[in-house]
């Protein structure tokens, strides 16, 4: 285990919060801040070591700091920003300036704390991360459900509702593909149907949402049997 503590409370819906600081003494005041609020914490030394280690996927943020020993506060950001990570980030320093601080906001940071800070501003802070790393998780919720209903249509009903999102008529679209325009009726109440939507605004604001899923299959001007 590379982290300096992992303190857990029942439930696996309890936040976590990842403290990544070189300085021993903070990670210790932290950690014990963070666990009396009923968070669950785990310190680090440096940027590699929490690279190094495994995070589960429940609610969480990085409380981290700006100077590290290998990898910089802002280096560890913009590499977790190119893996994907979705946790927020809170900053802490006490050597900041105005350019840093403007680089760690412009990358999505939730904050950038100057060190010494209060309790209030930090905790405040977290629970300002844990909120956006919430609303993240319920976005891609969202658009993984979108997703799957989007992988249950046909190639051909694909091509129909790509010629819909283009803002074709049904009778262009039946001259697009070839196919009699009964035809193009019936697959746009399957579409409607398959989707769960009910109005022609709300199945173009749906496809919008994942586009590329539309240019897989189905492509207008390709032949794919009705």
């Amino acid at each position: 285990m590379k982290s300096d503590t992992d303190h857990l409370r029942a439930g696996v819906s309890t936040p976590t919060v990842f403290v990544v600081d070189d300085d021993p003494s903070v990670r210790k005041s932290l950690r014990r801040l963070l666990t009396a609020c009923g968070y669950r914490t785990r310190t680090y030394g440096s940027a590699q070591d929490y690279l190094a280690d495994d995070h589960e996927t429940g609610t969480a943020c990085l409380v981290l700091d700006v100077r590290l020993p290998d990898l910089s506060g802002l280096d560890l950001q913009k590499a977790l920003a190119e893996q994907g990570s979705e946790f927020p980030i809170v900053f802490i320093t006490g050597h900041g300036d105005i350019p840093m601080s403007v680089r760690a906001m412009k990358s999505g940071a939730i904050d950038f704390l100057a060190k010494p800070f209060s309790e209030e501003a930090l905790l405040a802070a977290i629970e300002q991360a844990l909120d956006e790393h919430r609303r993240r998780m319920s976005q891609q919720a969202e658009l993984a459900s979108v997703r799957q209903k989007l992988l249950s249509l046909s190639p051909r009903e694909r091509q129909v509702l790509k010629h819909v999102v283009a803002g074709r008529l049904n009778k262009q679209i039946s001259a697009d593909l070839g196919i009699a325009m009964r035809t193009v009726k019936m697959h746009r109440a399957s579409i409607m149907e398959k989707l769960q939507v009910r109005t022609v605004p709300d199945l173009v604001r749906m496809a919008e949402r994942v586009p590329r899923l539309l240019d897989q299959e189905g492509a207008p001007g390709r032949s794919t049997p009705a």
